[in-house]
């Protein structure tokens, strides 16, 4: 007994192994001698199989004696009793096989021969295998240690761990220590069980990888396999000198899910400069408010001669409203805030503009649309069949049937309820209700003039004439011979934080320019914007049942202007690789606000705070604090509008097909936007597909000539195409480094730009690539895209053509309220957008208001979502509750 355990203590003390030095865990004693441990095996005294075969069994011995040691009962003797109890069973199936030899079965020897053989050397292969892999990775180890370029702040101390771990089970520990006593083996082995060995922060692993150790914190570590997947821009030297979790962009399932982490805000405010700000707010807002309540006063003197009272005298009941719901007009959709009428019977609701029309007999019925698109099938997109053009599309006109329900107006202005037909009674007068208090839009008004009138606020501006000049910070975007502004201010984001870059936005902002801010993730830690990244967050963040629908994923095939449902794996592939039909055709699909906006800051808290942090001129542009955004004016417990963050992925192209390209179709949006490209992928086409694209256009054409029915049309069409090469018009789609393309018009120039949409409409296509035969609205329809040939068509009609301009990945791109848009994406592009209301645009979302409640019924953007009025007083009154805290402080309410 004594000989078998001293002979297995000699191979145990004298084993080699050939790692890099291990993570030292916490409790664990390093060897005294250090140098030792450096010690490698060299190749020349591994090369022989026996060598090998002899190194893996030593370890195998090894494992199973630090198995036993884990019990504190058991003793190297019990070990050893047992191993020779195998041994001797094993020796007794020997002497079975070699009497069988002496009884001459040849073929059972043979086998049991080649049985063992084969054996034999499968084992021996699996241990070649695993030795060649192991040497590969330390290899790799010892390169990035011998080429590390990073600088220290701080030395290592001689026993702490190295930057580069490799690491496997504790049992089977590869240390590279020799000459150890047995006991420091044991106490080593049986700690590094007790406790968490080291993993990798992102994969939460630790087996048989390689880790790397961060020198900024010395504890964080990541795998190899970790930082190539989701750490691509991050080089292993990088990670070492400072990791993913001290830069703040760690992506891992538990970082992803925290928020708080980041500062969003950029620049704290002075208290003179929120002064100014405040009272800047409620200069340009007054105007609006005087004029709801002007409006308000004239129905209360309508109202007093119904009940043939003095205006003063007027008692007006307050209506049942709570602040956690929207009241909206039954005939047109908008927003109530204040006064309206109510039928006592059946409760229907008209407001005040209404009225206004009933009384003017300029009221229209707002009859549904009945307009819809047919299917044609995947030839007839694809231009491959010529159909009827009365059969792709089914128009019913509304205009030739109107309604012959009439609302009862009596002699002293007074309104009887809307028809049955309209959805009320038609039998009660409508009473005038009110749902603020009587007298607090008046005194709000009041108090707002008199602390104007006892200030002399001057606006301050630097008059700059950068629109028609090219400088550092502006872009061209447009060549109109008749006008200066064909430059676009463009400021770098380090430079936005200035004051003085705040006044030169507002500025450009005031004449209603769009504004580029260049490299504004620059600002943030980093954060990864991969589209798989942002799904994996997302599911590990939805319970089980969201999860597995997370799997699938509504896009919009833009080629039929079709939702369509799609394996969310296989949408990011395409996102990154492309898609295409089975005739080669690029198959474009975009997903439209995902995650939903209203939960994207609880489903990806990370991104979100990432995003706000990159906006530039956050006084406008936070959503959460932006002071001179209108839209965070309103007070807690009532419903917001959702005004984003919003996520936009889409595919995209270099080229122009002109058919089902990855386009946002030509609409205006109620409110400010700013929009910025966080993520990027280029996808390649083959010469193959280009070939097939190129005929797939022809034949294009000719579907397009045959469904306008008339020669003479695509003979004026040809002759009208030879003059469009005259007029100069800014064309950025070739630019190698950008990835979407803008197009956004003057609010000037909507009127003619409505002209020539309507007269062109039908050479549009939308949904299932049918011709437009009629447009309810040219803009909010949002059913036509302008190509490169529209757009010269465009500027040789009517002199128009928008500012257009390429967007780079990082780039934040301001669109003020009431300017059209369009755009188009060269690279497939991940987009996340929010809206904002700025002081100098609230009569642009007035007047969009305004369009939008004289749109059909069931048009999808009809419904007033942003209560412009309800903002304008909200914010007034916060403005002058926060200037009332400022003075309250003893400061100045001027410097």
């Amino acid at each position: 007994m004594n000989c078998f355990q001293l002979s297995y203590q000699y191979s145990w003390t004298t084993r080699k192994k050939r790692t890099l030095k291990p993570f030292m865990s916490k409790g664990s004693s390093p060897s005294s001698s250090s140098d030792s441990r450096k010690r490698k095996l060299s190749r020349a005294e591994d090369s022989d199989d026996s060598a090998v075969k002899r190194n893996a069994k030593r370890r195998r011995k090894i494992c199973k004696v630090e198995e036993y040691y884990e019990d504190d009962d058991c003793i190297l003797s019990d070990w050893v009793q047992r191993n020779t109890a195998k041994r001797i069973d094993k020796r007794n199936e020997e002497v079975e096989v070699m009497v069988k030899i002496e009884s001459g079965d040849d073929c059972t020897i043979g086998k049991w021969f080649s049985d063992v053989s084969s054996k034999r050397k499968d084992k021996r292969q699996v241990e070649v295998d695993e030795d060649e892999e192991w040497e590969e990775e330390v290899t790799l180890c010892s390169k990035i240690k011998a080429t590390s370029s990073r600088s220290r702040t701080r030395s290592l101390s001689a026993n702490s761990p190295e930057n580069v771990t490799d690491v496997i089970s504790p049992c089977r520990s590869r240390s590279p220590a020799s000459n150890v006593s047995d006991s420091i083996q044991k106490n080593d082995c049986t700690s590094s069980r007790k406790q968490s060995g080291p993993i990798c922060h992102q994969c939460l692993k630790g087996e048989r990888i390689t880790l790397l150790i961060c020198s900024e914190c010395e504890k964080t570590m990541f795998c190899l396999q970790c930082i190539r997947k989701w750490y691509p821009n991050l080089s292993e030297d990088d990670v070492v000198e400072k990791c993913p979790l001290c830069r703040q962009n760690c992506n891992c399932s538990k970082c992803l899910h925290l928020n708080g982490l980041i500062e969003t805000s950029k620049r704290e405010l002075a208290k003179s400069e929120r002064r100014h700000h405040l009272q800047y707010l409620i200069t340009l807002m007054l105007p609006f408010l005087n004029k709801l309540s002007i409006f308000q006063k004239l129905e209360i003197e309508f109202e007093a001669t119904v009940q043939g009272k003095l205006p003063s005298e007027v008692e007006i009941t307050a209506a049942i409203s709570y602040t956690d719901e929207r009241v909206y007009c039954d005939h047109c959709a908008t927003s109530i805030v204040d006064l309206h009428r109510s039928c006592p019977k059946c409760s229907y609701e008209l407001c005040l503009k209404c009225c206004q029309e009933i009384r003017e007999g300029s009221l229209s019925e707002r009859p549904e649309m009945k307009f819809h698109y047919v299917d044609r099938g995947h030839r007839y997109m694809h231009g491959l069949d010529a159909a009827e053009p009365s059969l792709s599309s089914t128009f019913e006109d509304e205009e030739a049937n109107p309604s012959d329900a009439k609302w009862s107006l009596g002699e002293n202005g007074s309104i009887t309820c809307a028809p049955e037909k309209l959805g009320g009674c038609g039998e009660r007068m409508l009473e005038l209700r009110r749902i603020l208090p009587l007298t607090w839009m008046s005194d709000l008004k009041h108090k707002a003039e008199t602390f104007l009138s006892s200030y002399n606020i001057s606006p301050r501006m630097l008059n700059c004439r950068c629109s028609s000049l090219e400088t550092e910070l502006t872009r061209k975007s447009a060549s109109r011979t008749t006008s200066s502004d064909n430059y676009l201010f463009c400021p770098e984001s380090l430079g936005v934080l200035k004051e003085e870059e705040l006044l030169h936005f507002q500025e450009h902002w005031a004449k209603g320019e769009p504004v580029i801010v260049r490299n504004a993730l620059d600002n943030t830690p980093g954060l990864s914007w991969e589209p798989m990244v942002m799904w994996r967050a997302l599911c590990e963040n939805v319970n089980s049942t969201s999860s597995s629908e997370m799997s699938q994923v509504k896009a919009i095939d833009c080629l039929a202007n079709c939702e369509v449902e799609i394996n969310t794996r296989q949408f990011f592939e395409g996102y990154s690789k492309g898609r295409t039909y089975e005739n080669f055709w690029p198959e474009m699909l975009k997903l439209k606000d995902w995650p939903p906006s209203d939960k994207f800051e609880d489903l990806l808290p990370r991104h979100c705070d990432e995003f706000i942090s990159a906006l530039p001129f956050q006084e406008y542009s936070d959503p959460r604090t932006g002071i001179l955004n209108i839209a965070t004016k309103l007070p807690e417990g009532f419903i917001k509008p959702d005004l984003g963050p919003k996520t936009y992925i889409a595919y995209g192209i270099p080229d122009e097909l002109g058919r089902g390209d990855s386009v946002t179709k030509l609409h205006c949006d109620m409110s400010d936007a700013v929009n910025i490209l966080t993520h990027t992928a280029e996808v390649t086409l083959s010469q193959e597909q280009i070939s097939s694209v190129k005929a797939l256009k022809q034949k294009h054409k000719l579907q397009n000539k045959v469904d306008k029915q008339s020669t003479e049309d695509c003979n004026e069409k040809e002759e009208e195409e030879e003059e469009l090469n005259m007029p100069e018009i800014s064309s950025n789609e070739n630019e190698e480094t950008g990835s979407a393309l803008w197009d956004i018009f003057r609010r000037e120039d909507v009127p003619k730009l409505e002209e020539y949409l309507r007269k062109h409409c039908k050479e549009f296509r939308h949904t299932y690539c049918s011709p437009v035969t009629k447009v309810y609205h040219p803009i909010h329809d949002q059913s036509c895209y302008l190509t490169l040939e529209h757009k010269r068509k465009l500027k040789a009609e009517y002199g128009i053509e928008p500012w257009t301009f390429v967007q780079k990945l990082g780039e934040a791109v301001f669109i003020p309220a009431g300017c059209p848009h369009q755009v188009r994406n060269l690279k497939s592009c991940t987009k996340v957008a929010v809206d904002f209301v700025s002081p100098e645009n609230i009569h642009e979302c007035l007047r969009l208001t305004e369009e939008f409640r004289q749109l059909p019924k069931n048009h999808k953007a009809r419904e007033d979502k942003l209560e412009i009025n309800k903002m304008v007083i909200y914010a007034i009154e916060q403005a002058l509750k926060e200037l009332e805290t400022l003075s309250s402080e003893n400061q100045p309410l001027l410097q």
